[in-house]
């Protein structure tokens, strides 16, 4: 019996870290989607700006 409660004792911590790391996973996946990808294209088009405005400050012979 007493060996069987220090098994327990042993188990508890992975089991309960795996438990956790299982319900985090769990709940990024349900929040991703369409603003993981609204996010994505506002980001494609902050570096399609900041690529214009470096062209427009660059001398026209400058490369």
């Amino acid at each position: 019996m007493e060996s069987l409660l220090l098994a327990l004792a042993v188990l508890a911590c992975p089991v309960g870290m795996g438990l956790m790391m299982w319900m985090m996973m769990r709940g990024q996946r349900k929040g991703s989607g369409d603003s993981s990808e609204q996010q994505v294209a506002q980001l494609r088009a902050e570096v399609d700006q900041l690529k214009a405005e470096r062209e427009a400050r660059q001398p026209k012979g400058a490369q």
